[in-house]
């Protein structure tokens, strides 16, 4: 859900400079050359995961569409470019008129990929498609990255509830793609108010420290958010004693007290003893909410605990140690000529270092075994086995420059849980290991189709 889902305004910026200057030099170039209305392909991809992660989660498609759609050169930065001589007056021109006029396909958001996966195929002219390079990788590769994370922090969570809290560690533009795809990932709520009003992803959040020290005693405080918020509200206790905190929560509250949160301190230790102390003074029900640098080892190091909900932040919008996906965008197969129907070249770079890619316009497919569960990513160019047909990864986004395939956010959501569920158990695992699907190349005879 977006705004726009809300019947509320939004303000729409041009993205158009959310890009790297060579896309420009190129194009001018190429309409020097003649060849910027070769029909091309572009695909996004990545040639491994972070290292001993198991999948990777596809997320920000649809901040990819709305960029592609608002991707206009207005007069502002038309005159930026020609004050700075980036492109000559005929390209200039040509800028002035861009609208993205091609078909966009990939993996639905929520999904998840492994290497050599073609996430995103984008198809027009050459001068189209590689304008749009870097802000569709600067979204996908961190989106991408922190729904990732978010996956495998929510997998280890299991049944219980995670809060997204990483804004004050992050870009604030960035926190609010960070909020997204953590949604996207898995996690139930956001304390980021502009990512539930831009997502419509639910918020929450009562008190810090802050408050606490504030007033003259931690009864203060507490009666205060209690009288505030009401009883259902959760109170901070480890600001000083945290024994004396929860009896003292539980006197102003009364045993109907929402749930007390545990900042600090050996959590799992923390834990057990305020559980027993809140069952104790009759707080059955009141729960317990963990924050405190968190990230996937330390919630599942917490998995016999008697916690009910986790807080993460840090760890989550850093995209807990790989902050990109290392997507790379490329060329793969174009047209011999300006002719529309001149059939498609496979190219590919070819060079070593390892910075190889596979040439010609592809399909994926995800084969299952004999169970239901999935056994390989099967990447290939040409006609698509017969067998794969009906197990086609890739759906159009983009036909003919107009979005075709926006959806609600929780659709993305739960196509992610969905997705895990269907790989091998061993998917989910926190030991470092090779994913755990290999990709395996089927190759036609053609980039043309």
């Amino acid at each position: 859900m977006n705004t726009a889902d809300l019947g509320l305004p939004v303000e729409v910026p041009s993205t158009a400079l959310f890009t790297d200057q060579y896309e420009l030099t190129m194009l001018r170039a190429a309409l020097t050359a003649g060849t910027a209305e070769r029909r091309s392909v572009f695909e996004v991809f990545t040639r491994r995961l972070p290292d001993g992660r198991r999948y990777g989660v596809v997320a920000g498609t649809g901040r990819v569409l709305d960029a592609v759609e608002n991707f206009r050169f207005d007069p502002a930065v038309l005159s930026f470019l020609q004050e700075r001589e980036i492109v000559d007056g005929r390209t200039l021109e040509w800028l002035s008129g861009y609208r993205f006029s091609g078909d966009i396909w990939g993996y639905p958001e929520g999904e998840v990929y492994f290497p050599g996966s073609p996430i995103m195929r984008v198809e027009g002219t050459f001068a189209e498609c590689v304008l749009l390079e870097t802000v569709i990788l600067s979204i996908l590769n961190h989106d991408s990255a922190i729904a990732a994370a978010a996956s495998r922090m929510s997998a280890a969570a299991g049944e219980r509830p995670l809060i997204e809290m990483g804004a004050r560690r992050t870009h604030e533009l960035a926190a609010v793609a960070a909020s997204r795809a953590a949604y996207v990932g898995g996690f139930a709520t956001t304390s980021d108010l502009a990512a539930g009003f831009r997502y419509g992803i639910p918020t929450v959040g009562t008190s810090a420290h802050a408050f606490t020290l504030l007033h003259d005693s931690e009864r203060d405080a507490f009666r205060a958010q209690v009288e505030t918020l009401g009883r259902g509200t959760t109170l901070l206790v480890d600001t000083y004693d945290v024994a004396e905190a929860v009896r003292t929560a539980v006197e102003v509250a009364g045993t109907g007290l929402g749930a007390v949160r545990i900042d600090s301190g050996d959590l799992l230790l923390v834990a057990h003893r305020v559980r027993r102390q809140l069952d104790e003074l009759g707080a059955t029900d009141t729960k317990i909410v963990v924050t405190s640098d968190l990230d996937e080892y330390a919630i599942a190091s917490l998995a016999a605990a008697p916690v009910d909900a986790y807080g993460v932040g840090t760890q989550l919008v850093t995209g807990s140690g790989h902050p990109t996906s290392s997507m790379v965008y490329k060329l793969v197969a174009r047209a011999g000529s300006d002719d529309p129907k001149a059939p498609l070249v496979p190219v590919a770079k070819k060079s070593s270092g390892g910075k190889t890619s596979v040439g010609g316009r592809k399909w994926a497919a995800r084969r299952l075994d004999a169970h239901g569960i999935a056994e390989a990513e099967v990447v290939g160019t040409g006609p698509v086995p017969g067998g794969l047909a009906d197990r086609q990864l890739l759906v159009e986004l983009v036909k003919g420059g107009e979005v075709v395939a926006r959806e609600p956010l929780d659709a993305a959501r739960e196509r992610h849980m969905t997705a895990r569920a269907g790989l091998p158990m061993s998917a989910t695992q926190l030991s470092r290991g090779e994913p755990v699907l290999p990709t395996e190349y089927v190759h036609g005879t053609s980039g043309s189709q």
